[in-house]
């Protein structure tokens, strides 16, 4: 009987050892990169979008928001070379895509029905509850409590809303991309840094 656990009791471990190993890797293989980029270009937008529109009234500011197109073009570039270099690919990873990727198609759809509508006071309120689904769900993946702190700020952030007159609520937006993008990815930044340092 002792002879036949030894060899299912060997394949667990292993298994445990290995499941542990690839937690680990996900954990810190994130070097917060993108939650970086993304962070800074939307809260630079943001506050050219307040600023040309609140203190000169100029409506064509709004097209500084194609600069993420540029950073799109830039994500793609590099998920392509992460992708490369990756070793072990966990279900995490997987799941994480799928999040972002489901992010994205809600983003559109409301984007494009508030624009049909002309629903433009709502733009800001349904973006902060947006920014908050996946930087939830990312902090639990992820394990990093910066982004799930950032994904309930964009909640309470998104109430806040109901407070504040609609010609502010860019400005909620800033804040919404500070604490749950770059403090977050500054955090998982210093995080990778450790683990690489220490290898």
């Amino acid at each position: 009987m002792s002879h036949m656990e030894e060899p299912l009791n060997e394949t667990t471990g292993l298994q445990l050892i290995e499941s542990m190993i690839n937690k680990a890797k996900n954990k810190f293989n994130e070097s917060g990169t993108l939650y970086l980029v993304w962070g800074v270009v939307i809260l630079l937008c943001s506050l050219v979008q307040f600023v040309g529109v609140y203190f000169y009234s100029n409506q064509n500011i709004f097209y500084v928001w194609f600069l993420s197109w540029g950073v799109l073009i830039y994500q793609f570039v590099f998920l392509a070379k992460k992708k490369k270099s990756r070793k072990v690919k966990t279900y995490a990873d997987e799941i994480l895509g799928f999040v972002w990727i489901c992010f994205v198609i809600c983003l559109f759809v409301l984007m494009l029905i508030l624009q049909i509508t002309r629903g433009y006071e709502m733009i800001n309120p349904i973006l902060l509850v947006l920014y908050a689904m996946p930087t939830f769900l990312s902090g639990c993946i992820l394990k990093v409590k910066a982004l799930l702190y950032g994904g309930i700020a964009c909640w309470l952030l998104a109430l806040s809303t109901l407070f504040i007159p609609p010609t502010f609520h860019i400005l909620l937006v800033s804040v919404a991309v500070i604490v749950a993008w770059i403090i977050p990815g500054l955090v998982m930044r210093n995080n990778f840094k450790v683990i690489n340092d220490g290898r």
